[in-house]
């Protein structure tokens, strides 16, 4: 993960590209990196939510269907849930790094 962890107040949150945001937090000019998760044992970019779902039932998470809105997934034995918009294409490098944290050595988020 790359970035600094900016706390502003009273929320922590990670700026990827510190260079690129001005002190009132609007952000200047529009070049951003496009980022990918990828499983990293397969070394295969994830390009939907059926194939992460696939990678992640491997590594014991099972799906939640509480919530209509996301899509939810929870493992057993653990307090972690991830949870992620319903729309892949609202899927953004927060929720990547979030299954990166809580999958360690089997996901990372690249730059394309």
């Amino acid at each position: 993960m790359s970035g600094v962890w900016v706390f502003k107040n009273g929320v922590v949150r990670l700026v990827e590209n510190p260079g690129a945001e001005a002190p009132d937090g609007s952000r200047q000019g529009s070049s951003r990196r496009q980022k990918v998760l990828v499983h990293v044992p397969s070394n295969e970019v994830i390009s939907s939510y059926a194939n992460l779902e696939e990678k992640l039932v491997e590594l014991g998470w099972e799906r939640y269907y509480d919530d209509m809105d996301l899509l939810q997934f929870h493992k057993r034995l653990t307090v972690h849930l991830i949870s992620l918009p319903k729309d892949f294409n609202k899927f953004k490098s927060m929720h990547m790094y979030d299954i990166v944290v809580k999958n360690r050595n089997m996901f990372e988020v690249r730059d394309i």
